[in-house]
């Protein structure tokens, strides 16, 4: 299984508006390497959610249901979206601020490619936001 941080403006599509849906087709995405990205995930691969702009933190975890497909949002160019479905909220979620602080995180896509709206993530990335949720 492999590891994923998807970005989102709650404005824009929120944590709690995914679970009320129950399903999304992550749609939108216009980087290159957020692309490959997206084409790169499996089904079943996990997911976490992060609250960019405003609340600047992970929020729940979420899985592909289905792998990349063509993004009918896209009016030209060559862009792929996946399906995802949420799995449960984070008991406490993990802020920016946390993830700076803590130097088994210091090496995530989210620090160092801060514009990047869909970034891969280690499993031992994985388990310490796990651990720092809980």
């Amino acid at each position: 299984m492999n590891y994923w941080l998807v970005k989102s403006e709650p404005e824009s599509y929120s944590w709690s508006q995914f679970l009320k849906d129950g399903k999304t087709a992550w749609t939108g995405v216009r980087n290159y390497l957020a692309r490959n990205n997206l084409r790169a995930m499996k089904k079943g691969d996990a997911v976490f959610f992060y609250h960019s702009v405003t609340g600047k933190e992970i929020v729940g975890l979420a899985r592909v249901a289905k792998e990349f497909y063509p993004d009918a949002t896209a009016e030209e160019g060559d862009w792929s979206c996946v399906d995802l479905v949420p799995e449960k909220s984070l008991g406490q979620p993990v802020s920016l601020a946390t993830i700076k602080a803590d130097k088994n995180l210091s090496t995530m896509p989210l620090l160092k490619q801060s514009r990047i709206s869909v970034t891969p993530m280690t499993a031992d990335h994985a388990a310490q936001l796990l651990k720092l949720s809980a």
